[in-house]
């Protein structure tokens, strides 16, 4: 763990691009292009200039993402004219989805998963991007990430960042220091509220915010082998009762979050808490990133954001960033328009718009060499951060997006009170070996 996280402090301050993790993404096993791959490497065919209509289905997740990755395609008309385009962006329930256009043979030229073990789950079903111009441009680490048994079957359109964002004139107004531990949350919450302020915007509608909160939690209760300890509680092997960090501070987190949060805190979705910190309404975002910096600076563009670790033991020490590749595009082996979809992101990682598309246009980490990083409070706050602290490893790569987004039903479920916080344990250890991984 050690060695990843000086990799990934390194990468950042030396190189434009950050990545913790970096070592493998997931262990890996013997595959080539899955079960129902050849295995052999596709090649562009960038020289193939066909004049030919040519229509590509992307079926992705990210809608924060939209307008940015409309404004590539609305680039790319001027490159390929007689390229058509049709994207469409969901959030909530996406998993789910997919699987059913996989099941109903409905499948879109470009899809999406995360990285790590999904790399794998998803391999029979993806192109094998190796030689491809597109893999040569990512940094190492992302690389790494978005492999399986050593080929390339994924792409991010960006590197991320997991923490606390916070409003700094709230804090600063109110005399407050940014917590690091349990009480000290607690102690702040308890003086923002008697200030006015709502101390926290949680977006618990939303499922993914729960698996963002808790890597925080997982990574300080094994900081040095995360992975290892995923797989354990994947083999059924492990407990959240010997690991002081998820089974109680976890929960002690989110009910501190809800306690101090929004009234309807499972009917507050994404917009919602981007809408209510942007206004200056809550002090404190739970599960979020980069992401949301720009749609808060459109609706308050001189808002000083704070991006801190969240307080998840009574050690400061433990309050942590996590960072890495998350998320990967994939595109689809069989696509009756492959060679044009390649072509497509090809150009986006290679050429001189898709280099400033990263940092000006998608305002994200870039995952390419040779891209400078976009000037964004969050990005500035983790530089800072990186320059004396180490980030802590990307839990939720070790695992599947089926158990992420039961884990955060159950956690809906406890928020409800229909678990208690026993049975919400319970039913978390029982479905993470049979959604853990690929079979």
């Amino acid at each position: 763990m050690k060695k990843r996280i000086l990799c990934l402090a390194m990468s950042l301050l030396m190189t434009v691009s950050i990545f913790a993790g970096c070592g493998k993404a997931g262990e890996q096993a013997q595959v080539s292009g899955g079960s129902k791959s050849s295995g052999t490497a596709v090649q562009s065919s960038a020289q193939d200039n066909t004049a030919e209509p040519v229509t590509i289905k992307l079926f992705v997740n990210s809608p924060e993402y939209a307008d940015a990755m409309n404004a590539y395609i609305a680039e790319y008309k001027n490159v390929k004219p007689n390229v058509t385009i049709n994207l469409e962006t969901i959030q909530s329930d996406y998993p789910t989805m997919l699987k059913a256009k996989i099941n109903s043979g409905d499948m879109p030229d470009v899809f999406a998963s995360t990285a790590g073990g999904e790399i794998k789950a998803y391999a029979e079903y993806s192109a094998d991007l190796t030689d491809q111009p597109l893999a040569k441009a990512m940094t190492d680490e992302v690389r790494a990430n978005m492999s399986y048994d050593g080929r390339v079957y994924g792409f991010p359109i960006k590197a991320n960042t997991f923490g606390m964002i916070y409003n700094k004139e709230i804090f600063e107004k109110n005399g407050i220091t940014v917590p690091r531990t349990l009480t000290e949350l607690s102690a702040a919450c308890e003086k923002l509220k008697a200030a006015g302020v709502q101390p926290f915007t949680t977006g618990y509608k939303e499922w993914w915010v729960f698996k963002h909160a808790f890597m925080h939690f997982f990574d300080a209760a094994q900081p040095d082998d995360v992975g290892g300890l995923v797989n354990k509680f994947i083999a059924g092997e492990a407990k959240f009762k010997d690991y002081p960090a998820i089974n109680d501070n976890f929960f002690k987190f989110v009910d501190i979050s809800v306690q101090y949060g929004d009234a309807k805190p499972l009917e507050t979705d994404l917009s919602a808490e981007i809408a209510a910190f942007a206004t200056g309404k809550a002090a404190m975002i739970v599960g979020q990133g980069p992401w949301v910096e720009a749609d808060i600076v459109k609706i308050n563009p001189d808002i000083k954001i704070g991006f801190t670790g969240y307080p998840t033991t009574e050690d400061p020490k433990d309050a942590f960033l996590t960072a890495g590749a998350d998320q990967a595009t994939r595109i689809y082996k069989d696509s009756k328009v492959l060679h044009d979809v390649l072509d497509l992101y090809n150009w986006l990682f290679t050429s001189d718009y898709g280099k400033k598309w990263f940092s000006e246009v998608a305002k994200v980490i870039p995952p390419i060499k040779e891209a400078p990083m976009p000037d964004m409070q969050i990005t500035n706050e983790l530089k800072t951060y990186l320059a004396s602290n180490k980030a802590g490893d990307l839990y939720i790569n070790y695992s599947l997006d089926s158990f992420h987004q039961k884990f955060g039903e159950i956690m809906q479920g406890y928020i409800a009170k229909t678990y208690t916080k026993d049975k919400a344990i319970q039913e978390i250890e029982t479905v993470w070996p049979q959604l853990g991984a690929a079979k």
